[in-house]
């Protein structure tokens, strides 16, 4: 049964047992990284669709694949900082998997194989110019609102550093990524103009 009527009076249980309010830091926190992780899998899947465009050459379908494999692997990852953020008993914590500096490497080196293959930047990019680069954006911004509510929770609870990394990592890779859309799909960056 999908509904157990638990959280009828607004409380939800964490990772343990402990029940806290829907709105408590903690919940804000993990529940911002489920929904990024949500707009993570819808770009995802639109990467996947792109794959197996019979029309693009198929060097360009073998990238958009590896583009979807790697956001398929963060996805995975946010889950795990996701069950992490819901775990206040440190015996409970200590036996999960964990986000390490592999993870952050492996971010990293995403991001630096991307940005080598972008023209530089002259100024602020405005999200558009296709709808998969759109939502590459829209996952950025969630991820930083994300970020932010791991940073408030941080003022009250003990976050390992590694995870504030990674969700940092995180969007800096969806910003290059976005980029990178465009050129892919033989499209135009849309820029801020002041005037």
């Amino acid at each position: 049964m999908v509904y157990t009527k638990t959280g009828d009076k607004g409380t939800t249980s964490l990772v343990g047992g402990r029940r806290v309010k829907k709105c408590d830091q903690r919940v804000e926190a993990y529940g911002s990284v489920d929904e990024l992780n949500s707009h993570i899998g819808l770009l995802a899947t639109m990467l996947q669709n792109k794959s197996v465009e019979l029309d693009i050459a198929f060097d360009i379908r073998e990238q958009f694949e590896e583009l979807h494999n790697q956001l398929k692997q963060t996805q995975n990852r946010l889950f795990v900082v996701q069950t992490l953020l819901a775990t206040e008993d440190q015996a409970t914590y200590s036996k999960l998997p964990q986000i390490d500096d592999s993870d952050i490497s492996a971010m990293e080196n995403w991001i630096d194989t991307i940005e080598s293959r972008l023209p530089k930047l002259d100024s602020f990019v405005i999200a558009g110019g296709s709808v998969e680069s759109a939502q590459a954006h829209v996952a950025r911004t969630v991820c930083r609102r994300a970020e932010r509510e791991i940073v408030r929770l941080c003022e009250t609870e003990a976050v390992e550093e590694k995870i504030t990394k990674f969700i940092n990592r995180t969007s800096d890779y969806l910003f290059v990524l976005s980029r990178f859309i465009l050129i892919l799909e033989n499209k135009r960056e849309i820029f801020w103009s002041a005037k």
